[in-house]
């Protein structure tokens, strides 16, 4: 058997499916976890030789719908229901 044109020939099953947490298509059909976010498992898979991989993936990369308020509402304290308090005037 050659390694080359010959073999590449029979490659047409599917090892990698969508993953339902990322959205790559690293989620090995047989192993059932995904090679890019490590679904199934509890936490985000990264590893600290993957830097650049860390940089594409960390927080503030994508909308971030939770965070981006928390540091408006910290300076107020944490308030809520109440009227918002008007500026003295002279």
């Amino acid at each position: 058997m050659t390694k080359g044109t010959t073999s590449f020939g029979k490659r047409h099953n599917k090892t990698h499916s969508l993953c339902r947490r990322c959205g790559n298509r690293a989620f090995h059909n047989q192993k059932k976890t995904c090679a890019s976010c490590g679904y199934p498992s509890a936490k985000i898979r990264s590893y600290n030789w993957g830097m650049k991989a860390k940089r594409r993936k960390t927080t503030g990369t994508g909308r971030m719908r939770y965070l981006k308020t928390v540091n408006i509402r910290f300076k107020n304290g944490f308030r809520e229901g109440v009227k918002k308090v008007a500026a003295k005037s002279d």
